[in-house]
């Protein structure tokens, strides 16, 4: 694929780059959504559970997961012939929280992907945004065996602000996780926001 563009004068531009961040809980389907949308093999940095983690990671709903992701994921997707998405896929665990200010940075929103069966775990990814002051909107996961709620049922129980877009996807399916990818890009614009987000610490 071509990413270089003319302008109307026939000079060479280059697409904007746009760097994005998926965050979420352990087994939400952050590796998934990468890999589902990435138009080139995405970069993964899984390892197979040990018993090291047993006691530490709480795998209660996803006890068929038999790797987790220890630094990030990373795919790019082009939205259009003058946008690129380059993704991000946050480590889930709360052992590997000292990546996220490092993968942070330089970020222009995020993506929180929710499961209903372990709601709990998205609260520290939203809290971290809000602290942040980095745009981010909530995806939920659709599993197959996850009970359904309304998307007001969501909003309220994750306490967001009334601002912040919720949506339902299926990380398994290109088309699905690149509507989540779009949804975002237009909160972000419609927010006016283009400064990068603070540290936290």
């Amino acid at each position: 694929m071509d990413y270089v563009n003319s302008d109307r004068t026939g000079q060479t531009t280059l697409p904007t780059a746009i760097k994005i961040l998926i965050a979420g809980g352990f087994g939400v389907g952050k590796t998934t959504l990468v890999g589902a949308v990435s138009e080139t093999k995405p970069l993964r940095t899984e390892e197979v559970l040990s018993e090291q983690g047993v006691g530490v990671d709480d795998i209660s709903g996803v006890e068929a997961k038999s790797t987790t992701t220890v630094a990030m994921d990373f795919g790019r997707i082009t939205i259009s012939e003058d946008l690129v998405l380059y993704l991000f896929g946050t480590p889930g665990q709360d052992r590997f929280w000292f990546v996220w200010d490092e993968l942070t940075l330089g970020a222009l929103g995020a993506v929180v992907l929710a499961d209903t069966r372990r709601l709990a775990d998205c609260f520290s990814s939203v809290d971290y945004f809000e602290r942040a002051k980095l745009p981010f909107i909530v995806a939920v996961n659709c599993f197959d065996d996850a009970r359904e709620y309304s998307l007001d049922e969501v909003r309220r129980a994750l306490d967001l602000d009334p601002e912040v877009p919720v949506m339902l996807c299926d990380a398994r399916q290109r088309q699905s996780s690149k509507d989540v990818l779009v949804a975002l890009v237009e909160h972000v614009k419609g927010r006016g926001l283009t400064r990068k987000p603070e540290p936290v610490r």
